[in-house]
């Protein structure tokens, strides 16, 4: 943290020193715009991610019933045996 603060500081002599000291506003008003559009950025990117994370939208119904196939139809019926047709019944 310290070593953060000392590079600020020789930083900020270094602009002074190099810009002047009539400029300096300028360049702070420049920063501020440039942190409060990042900032700006920043919320827009994260407010997509939720839009587009699966976790965060309700689950949509598979269309199941269109990809099955049909049930085959059922055998036709065959008319009971009659004595004396000719077809053995049951024993």
């Amino acid at each position: 943290m310290d070593k953060v603060l000392l590079l600020l500081v020789i930083a900020l002599i270094v602009v002074i020193v190099w810009r002047g000291p009539k400029t300096l506003p300028q360049i702070g008003q420049m920063l501020g715009r440039g942190v409060k559009e990042a900032r700006k950025e920043a919320a827009e990117i994260k407010t997509d991610l939720r839009k587009d994370d699966p976790a965060s939208t309700p689950p949509v119904a598979p269309a199941v019933a269109a990809a099955q196939p049909a049930a085959p139809p059922p055998p036709p019926a065959q008319p009971p045996a009659t004595p004396g047709s000719g077809t053995p019944g049951p024993a």
